[in-house]
């Protein structure tokens, strides 16, 4: 069984604001569920470092230096060791090569210029849409490999309960299509789980992801993004685009303000 984090880089910009806050990111950490326990403890024993000595939840919006969240859990640490500590996270990941990252990001200033994206719930969904579709082929690729069929599910944040309900039903619009236009997720099990991001190490994971990549697009610091790029699915030739990272959407995307 494949398990698929998934999480965003904040939340998805207004259309009066996509111009502030340009990409919009939904990230997926795809491992095997024999894979969770290992990662899970290297994290406590990375948190439990006396040089960090961090308790409670991990959150990219935490790292930065001008965040004063209260329950912000790397607040003690220096920008230095907050660095150090981000690194040392996302070397857990890389070193193991069967753990997969895929994302999509959003050009919200592009996808409001499109007749279906009309309001941040639009573009959460479908910015979701290829992270789903990729997942997917990742299962088919992996059972074409071992020779067996290989099951996936998806582990989402929970964001409230009218978002929570709005966004399990497109997922199952998603899965349960017949459209020509839709990928048929035969590898998928059950419903969409959702739950508090605290509870859940993988969605803590994909947090991280999500916002490095968001803070690459954004502000241009690429350093962490960079750091996680060798986990992207990617073609036998190494590319990611279009495999383990979308752009959304295609027509558009990344041009300048005034640009169609």
């Amino acid at each position: 069984m494949l398990l698929c984090f998934i999480d965003e880089s904040g939340s998805p910009p207004k259309p009066t604001k996509a111009e502030y806050r340009r990409y919009f990111v939904i990230a997926a950490l795809i491992m095997h569920e024999s894979q969770w326990h290992g990662v899970a403890e290297e994290i406590r024993q990375l948190k439990n470092k006396k040089e960090f000595g961090v308790k409670g939840e991990i959150k990219w919006r935490y790292f930065g230096s001008d965040n004063n969240d209260k329950d912000n859990s790397v607040a003690h640490l220096s920008q230095e060791q907050r660095d150090k500590f981000r690194e040392s996270l996302f070397e857990i990941i890389t070193k193991r090569k069967s753990i997969r990252v895929i994302a999509c990001a959003a050009d919200a200033l592009a996808a409001y210029k499109t007749a279906y994206v009309n309001n941040e719930d639009d573009l959460y969904h479908y910015t979701y849409k290829p992270v789903s579709e990729r997942f997917q082929y990742h299962l088919q690729d992996l059972s074409r490999s071992v020779g067996d069929k290989q099951l996936g599910i998806v582990i989402a944040d929970h964001r409230g309960k009218k978002q929570d309900e709005l966004f399990r039903k497109e997922h199952h619009k998603l899965v349960d299509s017949t459209s020509t236009f839709t990928s048929m997720y035969e590898n998928y099990v059950e419903t969409i789980f959702l739950t508090p991001s605290h509870l859940s190490i993988g969605i803590q994971l994909a947090d991280m992801v999500a916002g490095a990549i968001g803070r690459a697009l954004n502000a241009k610091e690429i350093r962490f993004a960079k750091m996680i790029k060798p986990s992207f699915r990617h073609r036998p030739n190494g590319k990611i685009d279009g495999f383990g990272f979308v752009r959304f959407p295609a027509k558009g995307w990344g041009k300048p303000s005034g640009g169609s």
